[in-house]
């Protein structure tokens, strides 16, 4: 099987800073992986250089076997994105935000309506189309552009932080959508957080520290007879106190 992300060895550096060091991971069709590390680990920049925000100048980054750097359109067409900032038009319905983001795409007006109506109905927002995007809760707007990020039919979905700022409730219903997602096969989650309470025992997690990946498993297995985040202190020696705050 072809993996939806595939990275090998790359690194990248903000002039003397040293973001990434060798940093290898892979999302696999219908997986849901969580890139867990403190704020500072180098998760966004990560995001940056798949997303071609940054160019990676070392290592390989292949979005369903699409190299970034060689084959940008066809490897950015398979990919949706939800970055930590809001980026709807919050004067605008959801509606006409998932047309508007399906006109970027190349997506034909009848179409738009049709995959819209489809993708809200995935994010449990169907009922909610008409409404503005300032009326929304916090969580609404997250699924709101979780359901736009769905439009052109991607097979990896990238999330970083997406619920930063969110109550537990609905940070809960955001992170049950989108591991609804990965359960249908065909999408690849990479969901970048802080929160070791988002994450469960039989997820991929790969934990970024200080830009390099510390280890790359099952959280059962990588926690062993410890939990996640006692065994996350001892591979990293962060205070108790960094992953409280």
């Amino acid at each position: 099987m072809t993996p939806a992300l595939r990275v090998q060895g790359v690194s990248h550096a903000f002039g003397k800073t040293q973001a990434l060091r060798d940093v290898s991971l892979t999302v696999q069709p219908g997986r849901f992986v969580a890139l867990l590390g403190v704020n500072g680990a180098g998760k966004s920049t990560l995001f940056s250089l798949v997303t071609r925000l940054y160019d990676n100048v070392s290592g390989t980054i292949e979005v369903c076997g699409h190299d970034v750097r060689r084959q940008p359109g066809p490897a950015l067409a398979r990919m949706g994105v939800v970055f930590q900032s809001r980026s709807l038009d919050m004067s605008l319905t959801i509606r006409q935000n998932l047309r508007y983001h399906a006109a970027l795409q190349g997506i034909g007006r009848r179409e738009a309506i049709k995959r819209g109506d489809w993708v809200l109905e995935r994010v449990g927002l169907l009922d909610k189309g008409a409404s503005k995007v300032a009326t929304l809760s916090g969580g609404q707007v997250r699924r709101a552009e979780i359901a736009r990020a769905l439009m052109h039919d991607p097979t990896l979905l990238l999330l970083d932080e997406a619920t930063v700022g969110l109550d537990l409730r609905s940070r809960a219903d955001v992170v049950d959508t989108v591991r609804a997602l990965a359960q249908g096969g065909e999408v690849g989650i990479l969901w970048a957080t802080h929160l070791f309470d988002e994450v469960r025992s039989d997820d991929d997690v790969v934990l970024l520290h200080k830009g390099e990946v510390l280890a790359t498993d099952t959280a059962s297995e990588i926690a062993g007879d410890s939990t996640l985040s006692d065994r996350f202190l001892e591979l990293t020696g962060v205070d108790e106190r960094e992953i409280a705050a």
